[in-house]
């Protein structure tokens, strides 16, 4: 069956936002030290790693185990339970690796599947669901990460530099 304009378009948009907040996270990477990695603002709270951990957890499971069809091999409480361990480098180069495949994923779903229900992490949701889940999830957790740097740096990370953020809609 041919794809529809709708189709193209949703996972066109849900690549590019999967996109924005990757390049986020690279910046933000950049301003920090392998010892802010695992710093945590409070016992309450998760490091950047656990951050960056459970991202790749959610995403494999989500999208590239659910709507990849293949197994679920998630242990999630490993994701922030984890301590230092993974550089800097390497938890960089995990999310990079599990979000290149998951857009993959999102790129050949077919209709049939992002209109099916399944179960995910015990919530029924459909293709269309697990995808808008999966990038403002990734969205949340951006914007986490980079609050903790700029408050460990001091700095905006300049995210939007060069860009004028004020011009009105047209």
């Amino acid at each position: 069956m041919k794809e529809s304009t709708f189709q193209k378009e949703f996972k066109a948009q849900a690549s590019f936002r999967l996109d924005e907040s990757t390049r986020m996270i690279v910046k933000t990477f950049k301003a920090l030290d392998e010892a802010d990695i695992w710093r945590k603002p409070n016992p309450s709270s998760n490091s950047i790693g656990n951050l960056i951990l459970h991202l790749c957890g959610n995403i494999s499971q989500y999208a590239i185990s659910s709507l990849g069809g293949t197994d679920d091999f998630r242990n999630r409480e490993e994701e922030f339970s984890a301590a230092p361990g993974y550089s800097r480098d390497e938890l960089l180069e995990r999310l990079l690796q599990v979000v290149d495949r998951a857009k993959t994923v999102i790129s050949n779903c077919s209709g049939e599947e992002l209109l099916r229900s399944r179960q995910v992490q015990g919530f029924t949701m459909s293709g269309i669901g697990i995808i808008v889940h999966v990038v403002e999830h990734y969205s949340y957790h951006t914007g986490q990460i980079a609050f903790w740097t700029k408050l460990l740096k001091d700095k905006d990370l300049g995210f939007y530099e060069g860009e004028d953020l004020n011009i009105k809609n047209i």
